[in-house]
């Protein structure tokens, strides 16, 4: 299980984390524009994400966190 954290104050919506994911869990909100321009990253289904951290790896902004649950 893992959990992904988007800092919209970095996401520039390059979309590749969007590309990326294997679970298909991330959208560019076109609803949402940041303060720079921008439509962030979100994660529309937070209990399929499987904190493989691929989206996290590839943002050249540094805008994603990936948290995963430790089994005891």
């Amino acid at each position: 299980m893992g959990r992904v954290e988007i800092d919209q104050s970095f996401c520039k919506g390059c979309g590749i984390c969007v590309s990326v994911c294997p679970q298909s869990i991330l959208k560019l909100d076109m609803d949402v524009i940041t303060p720079k321009g921008y439509h962030p990253a979100v994660c529309i289904e937070q209990d399929a994400c499987t904190g493989c951290a691929s989206c996290a790896t590839m943002c050249p902004d540094v805008a994603i966190t990936v948290y995963r649950e430790v089994r005891a």
